[in-house]
């Protein structure tokens, strides 16, 4: 049986995460206590028809004991159990969490009489880092819409197969800041920059005047030689240490030329040798 626990900070797409992954078929239960967990898996394992895919949401609703315990029930889960355990944290800016509870109104877990709510978001970070730091994956929902999430979840992580590494290639712009869900980051300011020839500008790095351009400097090319390089070596030991996600920041200054432009030559050069590679442009709506 798989298993899908899903963490994160509230206001950051849990809900959305379990409902998509529940539409491709997972069987689905929502904030449930972390210390059942290893109980609620070993009733469903004797079964005689078990789901064969399993979702959980646990979060700061839990009581706080339990998720400084959670580190040794998910060795608890993949040792004893033996299952295929994986931990999707989801996270936005705290600013964005802020701005969505104000525009709906609701009540924040950890706000009380004496904790507002930007006390409350800054404290659930604390509170949730036993889960955040043995995530197999994590996304930022800052940027994203509710459909963009549901597709990367379905996309990335429910059609992964089994051992097979999932890899993103995202492109930013700086100057709207780094993700938090990239595992590495690659500046491409450095490059020559489309946006200041002006029958450019109004183009993407998508579009074939701005791909015309880049493809002329040698310098673009040294870049992607050295990047494919890197990821070529590296990459494989990643998976062998079991890493089953890993996401690729790829940032110039707006995230609309350059690193949109090398973001899809390094997707196009890793979809001939791997089945799983997404690609994500940002700041292009």
């Amino acid at each position: 049986m798989k298993l899908i626990i899903i963490s994160g900070r509230s206001g950051s797409g849990k809900s959305t995460a379990l409902q998509a992954l529940e539409d491709v078929g997972f069987y689905c239960i929502d904030n449930l206590p972390a210390a059942l967990l290893p109980e609620l898996v070993g009733q469903i394992l004797i079964e005689p028809e078990h789901p064969d895919q399993l979702a959980v949401s646990i979060d700061a609703r839990n009581l706080h004991s339990n998720l400084q315990k959670f580190p040794e029930i998910f060795t608890q889960l993949r040792q004893t159990l033996g299952l295929t355990c994986e931990l999707l944290f989801l996270d936005s800016a705290e600013a964005t969490l802020l701005k969505r509870y104000s525009a709906t109104r609701r009540k924040h877990p950890l706000s009380d009489g004496e904790q507002g709510l930007q006390d409350a978001i800054v404290a659930e970070r604390t509170l949730l880092e036993p889960l955040a730091d043995l995530a197999n994956i994590r996304i930022d929902t800052t940027r994203m819409s509710l459909y963009e999430l549901r597709d990367s979840i379905k996309l990335r992580v429910a059609q992964r197969p089994e051992q097979e590494l999932s890899l993103q290639f995202e492109s930013f712009g700086f100057k709207h800041g780094v993700p938090l869900d990239v595992d590495f980051t690659f500046d491409v300011r450095c490059l020559p920059n489309p946006y200041w020839i002006p029958e450019l500008r109004g183009h993407t790095g998508q579009e074939d005047p701005v791909i015309g351009f880049l493809e002329s400097q040698p310098n673009v090319q040294e870049m992607l030689d050295d990047i494919i390089r890197y990821l070529e070596r590296w990459l494989p030991r990643f998976e062998q240490n079991n890493r089953s996600y890993i996401t690729i920041g790829i940032g110039c200054t707006g995230g609309q030329h350059r690193s949109v432009f090398i973001a899809e030559r390094l997707a196009g050069h890793f979809r001939s040798s791997m089945d799983n590679v997404q690609i994500r442009h940002r700041e292009l709506k």
